[in-house]
């Protein structure tokens, strides 16, 4: 199972004062004072973990006793977590809730490695085998623990929570609970994020009576036994392979998170457009409007029109633009396969050479805050000047594309029509590319339609699969719903890249030696923790866009399962430095490797093939 936040080194510069600014923005439309006070409770058990974890290490209590204790300092926190990571969302990941790995934050323009801390990692080793062993290094993680929160309590001191503000938080935190919570992302040692859903569940329902935070006492009891109903169904389903998380999304956090969106203003939240793509007016963690494009692109929804796309569409289909007037976007991008080429390595602009890797969809491409396999392009548009100055393609520049369009008088009254006059340019080239593929959107499969319940039923083989999909599998803990992608939730501003050890060919015991991610030409990523890893791209369509992986060297799903299942490169004894996909076997059965491949296959959802009849 793999867990990595890398975080934005822009925000990490900036610190904890950024942090207060945009606490104090988030604040500047609160209501009265709150006085439940939620934090109490985490500060006390932070100081209970930490007392444990020294006796643990003076050898006073024993493990099971520590476990004990990390779990009830865990539920407390999950009270909570809702009201601080969405006021403090980058000091809970480094500090009280990161994921077990390694990341990076620069500062004075150099990487510094961060060593993994809070209770994700203390998680970890604490329910693991080596928990004996690790005495000395849990004791540290504790104390460290307990002195952040204890900088952050002093803090919350200043907060006066607004009806508004608790209400988004607490559908953020819906989606946190489902995303992160139920998978086990949260959990990676033991496994009790059923338990602690309920917790933070509970912890929400408490604040909402205890702050009066909806007045009007037919929807405070509708909510309330949404609230009731959703832990009754977890309590009566705790087991974490046999959890129908497709039930508990569609019957329980769905309704939920439809109906507090009802009780915020629906007025643009400028601190929630700074920190997220989220979008507070969805009403359904499947829907296609849950995240905002926009987020994601330079171009912004005042500047994009049908218009402006169509110019993109043209330019996207013509050869015309690449130097040896032979290659267009659609030649590695072929709608029909939905936007690959069914190539394992898409073919360059010379003669019989390949590019240096398999070419992925750009159906929802838009949804990523980095780019390419190994996440060189850092936007939309940079990804479109990658393509256009990559010498083994385009190989050519914005003047020579400005000199084609202008020798082409098709162009003209599509310029026209997209920007008032028949002027072209390269910020107009790079509005209008980012309009055709930001276009290029697939939120409507079967799947889909079922979540949002405008299908009725679905195939038991896909249920079980997504079931599969998100607990016993693993999948969700890097294909992270509801785009299926790295991009992490809640607030899908971070796209991650992971070390798998993909082999040369699936039946090959020689891994891939693509450095990925370690070469991408960005001196603050030539770091060891980066070779070899590469972009988690999205699951969606993956029916339609084989072969699979960077190297394009696995054919069927079957084989990718395999490759999963056996625990990827190290998991079949290679040597994988830093593997951030875990070694250990999921012992998926036949059948269930059958209906793991059956939602995957549910998933499929191209409406730009022209091709079908």
């Amino acid at each position: 199972m793999t867990k990595k936040i890398f975080f934005n080194s822009t925000i990490s510069v900036i610190g904890f004062a950024g942090m207060m600014i945009g606490l104090f923005i988030s604040s500047s439309f609160k209501s009265e004072e709150y006085t439940y006070n939620i934090f109490t409770d985490i500060n006390h058990s932070f100081s209970n973990l930490d007392k444990a974890s020294e006796d643990f290490r003076k050898r006073k209590i024993g493990v099971d006793s520590l476990q004990t204790i990390l779990t009830d300092a865990r539920k407390s926190y999950k009270k909570g977590e809702f009201l601080l990571a969405f006021y403090f969302p980058e000091y809970v990941s480094k500090h009280l809730n990161g994921a077990p790995i390694l990341a990076t934050e620069i500062e004075n323009s150099k990487p510094l490695l961060n060593t993994p801390a809070g209770l994700q990692i203390l998680d970890e080793l604490i329910f693991s085998s080596e928990a004996e062993n690790k005495s000395n290094e849990i004791a540290n993680l504790s104390r460290r623990l307990k002195n952040s929160f204890s900088v952050l309590n002093t803090r919350t001191n200043l907060l006066h929570i607004s009806s508004d503000d608790a209400i988004i938080a607490m559908r953020l935190q819906l989606v946190r609970l489902f995303a992160l919570g139920v998978t086990g992302f949260d959990t990676p040692g033991s496994l009790n994020g059923i338990e602690e859903t309920i917790a933070s569940l509970e912890g929400m329902q408490k604040y909402l009576n205890e702050e009066k935070i909806i007045k009007n006492k037919k929807s405070k009891q509708e909510i309330e036994d949404l609230f009731d109903k959703t832990i009754a169904y977890l309590v009566a389903n705790s087991d974490f392979d046999t959890l129908d998380r497709l039930t508990l999304l569609t019957d329980y956090i769905d309704p939920l998170y439809k109906k507090l969106g009802d009780f915020h203003k629906k007025q643009p939240n400028e601190y929630l457009a700074n920190i997220t793509a989220w979008n507070p007016a969805s009403t359904s963690i499947f829907a296609s409007d849950f995240l905002n494009p926009y987020f994601y692109t330079e171009l912004t929804a005042e500047e994009n029109s049908e218009q402006l796309k169509k110019l993109g569409e043209k330019l996207f289909f013509d050869a015309n633009i690449s130097q040896t007037k032979t290659l267009s976007c659609a030649s590695c991008h072929q709608p029909d396969k939905a936007f690959t080429d069914g190539k394992p390595k898409s073919m360059s602009k010379i003669h019989g050479k390949t590019v240096l890797r398999n070419s992925p969809t750009l159906l929802n491409a838009v949804y990523a805050d980095r780019y390419f396999y190994d996440l060189r392009a850092f936007s939309l548009e940079q990804q479109i000047e990658h393509v256009i100055f990559e010498e083994g393609e385009f190989n050519t520049s914005y003047t020579q594309i400005v000199d084609a369009i202008n020798k082409d008088e098709s162009y003209s009254s599509l310029i026209e029509d997209a920007f008032g006059n028949n002027e072209i340019s390269r910020k107009k080239i790079s509005k209008a590319f980012s309009s055709y593929v930001l276009s290029l959107q697939s939120f409507n499969s079967s799947f889909d339609l079922y979540a949002r319940k405008e299908k009725t039923t679905i195939p038991d083989d896909v249920r079980n699969g997504f079931n599969l999909f998100m607990g016993k599998a693993n999948c969700a803990t890097c294909h992270f719903v509801p785009t299926f992608s790295g991009l992490v939730p809640p607030l899908y501003t971070d796209s991650e890249s992971e070390i798998l050890g993909v082999l040369k060919q699936p039946n090959a015991s020689v891994a891939d030696e693509d450095a990925g991610r370690y070469n991408n030409q960005i001196s603050v990523e030539h770091l060891w923790i980066y070779n070899k890893s590469f972009k988690t791209t999205t699951v969606r369509n993956i029916a339609l866009t084989a072969p699979y992986f960077h190297n394009g060297a696995y054919q069927t799903l079957r084989e990718v399962v395999d490759f999963y299942d056996t625990g990827g490169g190290e998991g079949i004894g290679l040597h994988v430095e830093n593997q951030t996909l875990s070694a250990d076997f999921l012992n998926l059965t036949e059948k269930e490797k059958k209906d793991l491949i059956a939602f995957m296959e549910a998933l499929s959802d191209n409406p730009f093939n022209t091709n079908i009849n």
